[in-house]
């Protein structure tokens, strides 16, 4: 952790909603004048596109230990954690993009599902903002939630998560329901081993949980929407959290444990700028005060 140089990580697994997160820090961001540097967890996957696919065939053919994009061999976990460290240290450091789709590849002049040469980070920025898969991993080798100011986790319920993947992936994407499928069993060794421990590790969960029957994913049409859905928000320090604040200040929330907040899921944006604009502006005093 760094008082001078702080870091923000927002993880959860692929379709998980981190992103729709990510546009909520971002107008904090905006909204206080705070100028963050700005890291995709995917940079730091081992394989571009083509790489993966080889390195998947080969793990079906027995000629090496499976792989996916949530475990150590699909990632480089070392690079993830010399980058917290480098920030925390200097305020500086190095990042790279992963170019998901046609419009990103060719602002770049590069494949689809290629990665962009490694660039520096912005220089003056006052604080690094992560948002991926592995914000909070720890392994036998590398600790990268030890090196993290504001650890969030964004963690649907499972069923949910594989259908935002699903639908996502087969729309957006390309894929077949079937590869979605294989995808996701696939990964589940290193989703249990790798993601899910890190959910113990955050200052803050945020669970979008559905009241709708989600109890087949793969036979879903829609996403459930945010009026479909409770937020489930946990803390991991409730004697520091406001909750009779939060309670006036959210319609219709209630606490269902002496560390749980609910909230209807329309109101998740707002639950998350109530909850965690007073933890940024916390880091960005104590940063101003240690100059």
């Amino acid at each position: 952790m760094s008082v001078k140089h702080p870091i923000i990580a927002v993880t959860g697994s692929s379709g998980a909603g981190t992103t729709t997160v990510q546009k909520s820090f971002e107008w904090i961001f905006r909204r206080e004048q705070i100028a963050a540097a700005f890291v995709a967890g995917d940079a730091f996957h081992r394989y571009d596109r083509d790489e993966m696919r080889h390195a998947v065939l080969a793990a079906e053919r027995g000629e090496r230990p499976p792989i996916s994009h949530f475990g150590p061999d699909g990632n480089l976990f070392q690079a993830l954690e010399q980058c917290f460290a480098t920030y925390g240290d200097t305020g500086s450091g190095q990042r790279r993009h992963y170019l998901h789709d046609e419009d990103e590849a060719a602002a770049w002049g590069l494949p689809v599902g290629s990665f962009t040469p490694w660039e520096d980070l912005p220089e003056g920025t006052d604080c690094l903002f992560y948002e991926g898969l592995h914000g909070g991993v720890v392994t036998d080798e590398v600790d990268a939630a030890s090196l993290v100011d504001l650890l969030i986790g964004v963690v649907p319920i499972i069923n949910l998560e594989w259908i935002q993947k699903l639908l996502r992936d087969t729309r957006l994407r390309g894929y077949s329901k079937e590869a979605v499928q294989d995808t996701i069993l696939r990964r589940m060794p290193d989703y249990v081993h790798y993601i899910v421990p890190q959910f113990s590790r955050t200052h803050v969960n945020f669970q979008r949980v559905p009241v709708v029957d989600t109890s087949n994913p793969f036979i879903a049409r829609d996403v459930p929407t945010a009026d479909e859905s409770m937020i489930v928000i946990r803390f991991r320090d409730p004697r520091a959290v406001d909750f009779p604040y939060l309670l006036s200040m959210i319609d219709g929330s209630w606490m269902s444990r002496t560390n749980t907040l609910v909230a209807p899921g329309g109101k998740m944006d707002l639950a998350i700028q109530l909850i965690l604009t007073p933890l940024i502006l916390r880091l960005m005093e104590r940063r101003t005060s240690s100059a």
